[in-house]
């Protein structure tokens, strides 16, 4: 007698399941360094060294400020920034050539490391814009009880098709390297915490105003 076959939810389950567990190795690695206190500086060219993961820059390549901001995709305080600083800093500042912007991955739980390699495998031109439709909507598939299908569904509307979605989070290869983008961080940055920027070396955390970057960024325009 034929073993009933699995049925496609328990079959997503199962397969969301060994993800989470891919995602989980090194986890402990990462944080295990502990966050650096507010204000610490870290060397530019330490920070601009490339990484496992290649930078998808916004601004004027020749821009004064640099700016990078590791974050989690299923971090509330990073949709926040995103929402209300973002657009502010944006074009205060990026938009004007002052400040050249570079988001990094700092994975938080398995679901934000599939949603990172999802914006990657959408390519360098479409991954800030997919980061940008997450953060926005991120209630709707961070937070609910099939966090992958709403994920799915989520990205869909960027024109990712359920292949691509699958194919996409079974790539071995893009998961160590975004895994090793969390574990650089901590272990050579000290980063701990979601958000983390750092403004030309000078690391700041958490959901910060437009004010507070102001107060850092005008200075090193002078």
């Amino acid at each position: 007698m034929k073993s009933a076959s699995p049925s496609p939810r328990s079959a997503n389950r199962r397969g969301f399941a060994a993800f989470a567990a891919a995602c989980l190795i090194g986890f402990g690695l990462a944080f295990a360094a502990g966050p650096a206190r507010a204000d610490a500086m870290v060397p530019v060219d330490a920070l601009m060294a490339p990484g496992p993961l290649p930078d998808i820059p916004l601004g004027a390549q020749t821009a004064p400020v640099t700016i990078i901001e590791y974050a989690s995709m299923t971090c509330t305080h990073c949709a926040a920034f995103q929402k209300e600083t973002w657009p502010k800093l944006k074009e205060k500042y990026v938009d004007a050539g002052k400040v050249r912007f570079i988001l990094r991955e700092f994975p938080l739980d398995p679901l934000a490391t599939a949603a990172f390699m999802l914006a990657r495998c959408a390519g360098p031109e479409k991954r800030n814009a997919l980061v940008d439709l997450l953060y926005a909507q991120q209630k709707d598939w961070a937070f609910v009880d099939k966090p992958l299908d709403a994920l799915a569904a989520t990205v869909k509307q960027a024109g990712v098709t359920q292949a691509d979605f699958e194919k996409c989070l079974k790539d071995q290869d893009l998961l160590t390297k975004v895994n090793q983008t969390r574990e650089r961080a901590a272990k050579a940055f000290k980063v701990g915490a979601t958000p983390t920027f750092f403004v030309n070396g000078r690391q700041m955390q958490g959901e910060l105003p437009i004010e507070d970057f102001d107060k850092v960024i005008e200075p090193l325009l002078k």
